[in-house]
């Protein structure tokens, strides 16, 4: 079933897409499983990381994702942390040869990874799924191109720091 076209958004839609996500996630551990278990189950070839990506492109068209930007890298929050999502937040960046401000990542962070431009990579990594775990940090880094990444924080936790 299709919930979006690039012409229509729903933050409703979105949500209940991204929820298909964070039910199979669960209570894991945010580790290299995790990661293996999304990469396997949910790859970038599969439908529903298809129509998420979609999703994404629909909202940055209407305004409602990426409504934010800084030092080259459009980004927002679209949902705050929720229980119909496990108690993790949504935000989405659109980044293009640039490095990102360095964070932390105190309960983890799960990665989406969307390139627009077909070589691009997120911290070396393309499409498909990256996991940090608790206590991980870095500066988000695109290279090669330009990309979109969907970021999943456990209760919305980061913390940017001056590194």
């Amino acid at each position: 079933m299709s919930y979006f076209s690039l012409d229509d958004f729903s933050l409703d839609n979105y949500q209940h897409l991204l929820s298909k996500i964070t039910s199979a996630i669960g209570n894991k551990p945010l580790d290299q499983n995790l990661e293996d278990m999304l990469n396997k189950d949910f790859s970038f070839n599969s439908e529903l990381f298809k129509e998420i990506e979609t999703a994404c492109h629909a909202g940055i068209k209407s305004g409602d994702l990426c409504t934010h930007e800084a030092g080259g890298v459009k980004f927002g929050r679209a949902i705050k942390p929720c229980d119909a999502l496990n108690s993790y937040s949504v935000d989405l960046v659109d980044m293009s040869d640039v490095v990102g401000p360095h964070h932390s990542h105190p309960e983890g962070e799960i990665d989406m990874i969307m390139p627009i431009s077909k070589e691009a990579k997120f911290d070396g990594h393309g499409a498909g799924w990256l996991v940090y775990g608790p206590e991980s940090a870095h500066k988000p880094t695109v290279s090669e191109g330009q990309a979109l990444v969907l970021y999943l924080l456990p209760n919305g936790s980061i913390k940017f720091t001056r590194k």
